[in-house]
């Protein structure tokens, strides 16, 4: 079975964490994920500026290791990131931004990108929002 997985949340919720370990589980019961969107808040996900406490998980760290080793496809909503300031280096220049925080594997993309994601899954799963 193909999985869309969309996380609305920041790293640090708890709904972020609950959808990497999903994601961990659909790949370890054999099945497929099409996609992985991050939209809203979800998008601070992929920024590399974000420093966790030592005492806490990393769990964008954790999302970054899980996509590149299992080589998925991660798109980061374009409006929603540059609302947040999460930006990739063709961003940062055509908006005259001095940083860059927004590393491979991520991929800055439009909602049209969820959309696909839905319609070539069979089930697509959201994590998190209001």
């Amino acid at each position: 079975m193909k999985f869309a997985i969309a996380v609305f949340s920041p790293a640090h919720a708890p709904s972020s964490r609950r959808a990497l370990r999903y994601a961990e589980a659909v790949l370890a019961g054999g099945h497929e994920i099409a996609r992985l969107f991050f939209y809203q808040d979800g998008v601070h996900s992929a920024s590399a500026n974000l420093v966790v406490p030592q005492d806490e998980l990393d769990v964008a760290g954790q999302w970054r290791a899980f996509i590149q080793a299992n080589q998925l496809d991660a798109v980061v909503c374009i409006a929603a990131a540059l609302r947040r300031g999460v930006l990739d280096e063709a961003e940062a220049n055509r908006y005259q931004r001095p940083a860059v925080n927004l590393p491979a594997p991520w991929e800055l993309s439009g909602l049209g990108q969820l959309h696909e994601a839905a319609q070539l899954a069979d089930r697509l799963v959201c994590f998190g929002g209001d």
